[in-house]
């Protein structure tokens, strides 16, 4: 496969600015890839397609305010730091992307929020808009970290061209989100009212969490036209023997094992035994996942419509298959589904 089997057409006013209303009440595409059909239903339907004991895989990674607003020592330019992983927890060391970037280098102050409180300093240049960061700050942890929280703002996707309203803080966020350290959320998820929950556990339905914390790797684009020569970024994952357990008993029991988000597959296509099952896993993963590829764990998948040439379209289409996923998103594109971060789901079956 080559990158440009997936490139497509996507007008622009399909990229949803906003969420649905309701959580479980945007749009919901179903792909049965035996069958080759394709229904248009309400993600609140999703529950339909489930029964007693099949198992729904959760990434319960939380999402924090990354972007924040500093400027710049002397000229007072305005920089946005967007935080992508800690360092150093002692030394309050960041790995960050700065812009503009052309302006900011080693030894250079930034200071943050009304009152300067919060200081930090280029230690060295990691790409062309990466850096590392030391923070200054005369406090606790605790109180340094609550200081980023109260400074940082919710991280939107930068396709999303307004500013960040209050209601982005919550629904930017799965209700089931717990453990942070994603820069991004896993959007699949979205979807799921409290509701929506509570109905499917009393069917039966059970759920299985894993952690991955979305980098900002996912959005990468891909810049080569040979697949098998991209390297994804890594990010950190972790799954429980408890999990691990939920998952494979499922799987022997030949039940629907339903992965929520490329975010979920990837982390348990990231820890799968030599015979098959699941195991527990904590580290780091920066598995690509591609056509032609045989998935171990999930036979039932929820995602949203991906934008042309991503990673993540690549994956849905090593497991629906490429010609039925382009089936699919023309007649998405045709019916004015909404795409990425905010958009309509799709169950793939």
């Amino acid at each position: 496969m080559k990158l440009s089997h997936f490139n497509f057409k996507l007008p622009e006013e399909l990229l949803a600015e906003h969420p649905s209303e309701n959580r479980d009440e945007s749009r919901l595409m179903v792909l049965d890839r035996k069958m080759q059909t394709i229904e248009h239903k309400m993600f609140k339907d999703l529950i339909d397609y489930f029964d007693e004991g099949d198992v729904m895989i959760l990434n319960n990674t939380k999402v924090f305010p990354a972007r924040l607003y500093g400027n710049k020592e002397k000229t007072g330019a305005r920089i946005e730091v967007f935080l992508l992983r800690e360092l150093n927890e002692e030394q309050r060391l960041w790995d960050v992307l700065v812009d503009p970037a052309r302006k900011i280098r080693i030894g250079n102050k930034l200071y943050f929020g009304d009152d300067d409180t919060l200081v930090a300093e280029v230690i060295d240049n990691t790409t062309s808009r990466g850096r590392t960061l030391r923070f200054l700050y005369d406090g606790s942890y605790k109180e340094f970290r609550k200081k980023l929280t109260e400074l940082g703002e919710t991280p939107l996707p930068k396709y999303i061209k307004r500013e960040v309203e209050p209601e982005d803080e919550e629904r930017y966020q799965t209700i089931y989100a717990k453990n942070e350290g994603a820069v991004a959320a896993p959007t699949a998820g979205l979807h799921f009212s409290k509701h929506l929950l509570k109905r499917l556990e009393i069917k039966g339905i059970d759920f299985a969490e894993v952690t991955l914390h979305v980098g900002l790797g996912t959005f990468n684009p891909v810049e080569v036209e040979d697949l098998s020569k991209h390297k994804m970024d890594s990010e950190e994952a972790f799954i429980t023997q408890e999990t691990a357990d939920k998952v494979n008993h499922a799987k022997k029991n030949k039940k629907r094992i339903c992965a929520v988000g490329t975010t979920s597959m990837r982390a348990i296509e990231s820890s799968v035994s030599s015979n098959g099952t699941l195991n527990e896993f904590s580290g780091w993963t920066n598995k690509f996942i591609f056509p032609p590829y045989d998935f171990s764990i999930a036979n039932c998948m929820v995602t949203n419509f991906h934008t042309p040439k991503s990673t993540l379209l690549m994956m849905v289409s090593a497991f629906a298959g490429h010609d039925f996923i382009k089936k699919a998103y023309e007649e998405a594109v045709k019916e004015k589904y909404r795409f990425y971060t905010y958009g309509d789901a799709m169950l793939i079956i």
